[in-house]
This record gives structure tokens, C-alpha cells and sequence, in this order.
């Protein structure tokens, strides 16, 4: 058999590849750019062309494309010709899942990669040999996935587009319910009624929620599934108490089981939503029978994921960090983990993702934003859209104007850096926050 992945070089689409070749099944691929992650596909056997390749498509069976992926794309519009099977990448992830004992699958608006890698963690450190499926580069697998056995799959399961409605979860996280990805679910009811729908899953045996969370308390009103609660506010199956935090702003806390004493964590990760992720983690593992000391270890042993408030390196005295947020909720995390940590001023470069986004809160990211000492807009990373929404740079700018004067947009990344090098001091604080290439602005800063 052989199966071709257009846009093969996505964190999701490449895991996926990397399954197929581990079980001696041929993979080609194409993606827009050569990266690390299509270099290490090569290496491990997968056919892979850079830019549109058309004549791919005639060799295989099956062929996998992401939810970018427009209709008149060439490779597309061959398969269709020629009558290939096609499955969106959700899709034909949902049918590997099956294939599994044990399918972990962690969902939520905020927090699925860095719980992932918490459970991924904990699971290493058990030798429980799982096959992983995570949206970003974890440390302790040198990668965003890695190839265990068939007990165990531990995956992000992403809303988007209904995505995670194809998965077969025989247990899940739901970390939190916000109002993300309006340009598909119009509305939180929207939203709600998608997660209502995951929760019960036939395949689904037990769901962890927090149960501090209003709207996931609101749709486990229809659910007759078994739940596992986990809180700070309310009471919960497992509860975090006695919470607090160092200079770092990495929080430690005693964690209560059922009311009793169970764990003490010293995070190594920083912001007080990661106590929550923690939780998490915790009450999954022990519904799985994991020993609580390797628990604990297993957290304690994590220390992030790429672009999740990563510490890049200092330029002059300044220290230079990078963070993946891209919605209100996940910014104000952002902004929590900065006054977690002693420093002089901070400064944001903040690049909005989608047009869509941008516009349906663009009051939100302007109030979050104007917490930042000094605040840079760059150009508003597209993604998948074109921009029909009427919505500009300049507007968000002005929005934050109204309760922070110190914000300015620059349109190119090297006018950024230069800006900032320009008025950047020791001890400041500059982080680049979007979930699109601003990242960039960051790593050239502390080019020498």
C-alpha cells in the first residue's frame, strides 16, 4: 500500500507518516517548504517533493490532505481524476486510532499540547512505550511524535472543523470550553454542542473535565459518561491546594484525591493555568493505574514544549521568550507568566492569527494586550483566509491605544527587530506571541 499526504510536512500530517512508514507502509508527501520535520521523513523512508507534484498522486492508494487544503489544488484535483480514495488528515487519523488498546485523546480551547506532553511524560517514565501524536516539539522525544506499541496512543484532539468528532477516544481531557474558531462554529453554542457530541462518543469510557470551567459544566448535563472532576474552585475528584509559586513563576501545590492527601508538585513549567494542565494529567494517569510517585516524577521531569512561554536566550541583558498564544484567554495566561518572572519592562509582538479571529475579538486581544508594557503589531498572519472580515492592523492598534499609548505597528519583521534592538534595556522582557511565523522576529534578535 501507498499514501500520499498533501501538506505532509504539518506537525499532525508528518506523525501520521511517520506511523504509516513505522508499520512498513509506503508514504509520499509534498509540502510548500523543506523543514526538519520533512528532512527527518526522508531520512526514514518517505518519498518527499517540495512544491505542487501532481504525478504522486498515480502511485498511491489513499491520499491525506489538512483542512487547508483548497479544491483546486493540483495533487487534489488528480485525485479526484483518477478516483483515489481521499481522507481529510482527522479523517484517516480517526481510522489509525481505532487500531489502538488504549486512545488518549486530550482536547480543549487552551492547554492541549503542554497537558499532552504531561501525560506523554508521565507515561515514558511508567515504560509504557506509548505512541505519541503531539502539535509541538517535546524534548523528551526529540520531536512531536514518537513510535511506541499499539497499547497506547496519546494524542491532541483539536475542535476545529468538527476534527475530533472522527477520533474513537476510549478516554479523554476536555481542559477547557472557549470561544475559539468562530469563523466555522458561528457561536459557543456551537462549540458546546461539538464537545457534547465528543464527550459521548460511543468509544469514550471515562472523560477527565475541569470542573471549574462554566461551560463544560454546562454540557456535562448531557452526558450519562463517567467523570473524572479536577479543580482549584470547586470540588473535584482531584483538587490542588496550598498553591504557590517562586521567582520563576513555576507554582507548586498539594493535590488532594478524593479529599486526601495524594501528591505534592513543584512545576517546572511557568504560569498558575499550568497548575490546572498538572491536574489533569494527574487524574488521567491514575484512572490508568499509574504508580503515584512516577506521577510525580513524570510532571516534575517536564519542562515545556516549543513556543509554550519558552526562554530563547538574552539580547543585552533583555530576555528574549516566545509563546504560541493566539486567543485572549491563552494571551492573558501569557501575561500572568511575565509577572511570574522579576524583570524591568515587557514588551509584546504580538501577531494575530486569521482575519476571522482578529476581528470577532478584537476588543479582547486589545484589552489583554494593553497589559504589556509596550506593545508591537505585525502584519496579521492569514493562514488559511483571505481577508473578506474588513478588518486591519491599524484597528487593533488603535483599540489598545485606548488604555496602553505605548503601542505601535510594524509591518515587516526586520523593521521589528530593529525597532526593538533600538529600545529594548537590561532586564526588560520581549516576547513574540502568535501562533503564526513571528517567532522569526525572536531568533533573529539573538543572532549574533
Amino acid at each position: 500500500m501507498k499514501v500520499h499526504f498533501i501538506g505532509i510536512g504539518g506537525i499532525s500530517m508528518s506523525g501520521i507518516a511517520e506511523i504509516l512508514l513505522n508499520n512498513n507502509i509506503q508514504v509520499s508527501g509534498s509540502d510548500i517548504a523543506e523543514t526538519e520535520i520533512t528532512n527527518k521523513l526522508k531520512n526514514n523512508g518517505a518519498n518527499i517533493l517540495i512544491g505542487h507534484h501532481p504525478e504522486l498522486i498515480k502511485d498511491a492508494d489513499i491520499v491525506v490532505y489538512t483542512a487547508a487544503i483548497k479544491e483546486d489544488d493540483s495533487e487534489m484535483v488528480e485525485a479526484k481524476k483518477l478516483n483515489k480514495k481521499c481522507y481529510e488528515r482527522a479523517e484517516f487519523l480517526g481510522l489509525i486510532s481505532k487500531e489502538y488498546k488504549n486512545c488518549l485523546c486530550i482536547s480543549g480551547t487552551h492547554g492541549k499540547s503542554t497537558t499532552t506532553g504531561m501525560v506523554s511524560s508521565i507515561f515514558l517514565e511508567a515504560k509504557l512505550n506509548p505512541t505519541i501524536q503531539i502539535g509541538a516539539y517535546l524534548d523528551k522525544i526529540d520531536g512531536n511524535y514518537y513510535i511506541g506499541s499499539n497499547d497506547y496512543l496519546i494524542m491532541e484532539s483539536c475542535e476545529y472543523v468538527d476534527s475530533f468528532l472522527h477520533f474513537y477516544p476510549t478516554s479523554e481531557i476536555i481542559l477547557n470550553i472557549d470561544d475559539d474558531h468562530l469563523d466555522y462554529f458561528k457561536n459557543i453554542d456551537n462549540i458546546k454542542k461539538s464537545f457534547t457530541k465528543y464527550l459521548n462518543l460511543p468509544s469514550n469510557k471515562v472523560t477527565v473535565v475541569n470542573i471549574d470551567d462554566k461551560n463544560i459544566k454546562d454540557i456535562l448535563k448531557d452526558t450519562n459518561k463517567d467523570i473524572i472532576s479536577y479543580g482549584i474552585n470547586n470540588d473535584a475528584t482531584f483538587k490542588a491546594i496550598n498553591i504557590t509559586k517562586n521567582d520563576l513563576g513555576f507554582y507548586s501545590f498539594d493535590c488532594l484525591y478524593n479529599n486526601d492527601a495524594y501528591l505534592t508538585i513543584n512545576l517546572n513549567v511557568n504560569g498558575k493555568h499550568n497548575v490546572y494542565n498538572a491536574l489533569a494529567a494527574i487524574a488521567l494517569s491514575t484512572y490508568y493505574n499509574i504508580d503515584k510517585d512516577i506521577i510525580k516524577k513524570g510532571i516534575e521531569d517536564y519542562h515545556g514544549v516549543a513556543r509554550r512561554f519558552q526562554y530563547l536566550g538574552e539580547y543585552n541583558g533583555a530576555y528574549i521568550y516566545d509563546d504560541y498564544a493566539h486567543h485572549p484567554t491563552e494571551i492573558a495566561s501569557t501575561v500572568e507568566s511575565v509577572k511570574g518572572v522579576k524583570h524591568n519592562e515587557s514588551w509584546a509582538i504580538f501577531q494575530a492569527h486569521t482575519y476571522s479571529r482578529t476581528k470577532d475579538h478584537l476588543d479582547e486581544f486589545a484589552k489583554v494586550l494593553s497589559n504589556f508594557d509596550h506593545v508591537v503589531i505585525a502584519k496579521i498572519y492569514p493562514a488559511r483566509e483571505e481577508n473578506i472580515y474588513g478588518v486591519k492592523e491599524e484597528d487593533l492598534v488603535a483599540k489598545i491605544k485606548e488604555d496602553n499609548t505605548n503601542a505601535i505597528y510594524i509591518e515587516e519583521f526586520s523593521d521589528i527587530e530593529k525597532y526593538l534592538k533600538e529600545h529594548i534595556k537590561p532586564n526588560d522582557i520581549v516576547i513574540t506571541v502568535g501562533a503564526g511565523p513571528v517567532n522569526k522576529v525572536a531568533y533573529n534578535i539573538l543572532k549574533k
